[in-house]
């Protein structure tokens, strides 16, 4: 299912003008189906009913993803805690993550954050972002997932992979703890 994303970047007058952006990109919402341990890292396998996709991230990022996921508790905070805390006080709130590049197997996002508080109306804020670091925003802001339609037009469908290895794991509490 495509979706139009229109969105405006608004900036305070005081950046240059060139930071205004403004977008119409048809886009794919998706969400996070998996995320598995590897050797070097995490699969992060991301889709929708009709196709999935991965996108491999290291170890920590990973970890975290899947406890945010899990609702897990921490003792001390994570970086992405930490990321949601300084939000949280300013006002700010992740709206949602896209997907919108991937060149040589390397994806590259944005992440639209909303921000209102006692100090200025309401703003619009589009960051550059690694993925694996706007799931993880998204998912404790319980934000949507987006794929531009040219990147999911472009990924290979992995949900066959992700079935097989859902097949053959082990029952819930048998395998290694993350």
């Amino acid at each position: 299912m495509l979706r139009s994303l229109a969105y405006c970047l608004a900036l305070e007058n005081s950046l240059p003008r060139a930071y205004v952006l403004q977008m119409n990109k048809p886009v794919v919402p998706v969400e996070v189906k998996s995320v598995l341990p590897l050797n070097a890292g995490r699969a992060i396998f991301l889709g929708n009913a009709e196709k999935v996709f991965v996108i491999y991230v290291d170890e920590s990022v990973g970890v975290a993803i899947s406890m945010l996921m899990k609702g897990v508790a921490r003792e001390r905070p994570m970086t992405h805690d930490l990321m949601v805390h300084l939000m949280t006080a300013f006002g700010a709130k992740v709206e949602r993550v896209v997907i919108n590049d991937v060149k040589s197997e390397t994806y590259f996002a944005r992440i639209i954050i909303s921000c209102q508080n006692e100090l200025f109306e309401r703003k619009i804020i589009e960051l550059d972002s690694r993925p694996s670091d706007g799931i993880a925003l998204a998912i404790a802001h319980k934000a949507p997932i987006y794929v531009a339609s040219e990147v999911w037009e472009e990924v290979e469908d992995r949900s066959e992979v992700l079935r097989q290895i859902e097949e053959n794991e082990p029952a819930e509490g048998g395998g290694p703890q993350e």
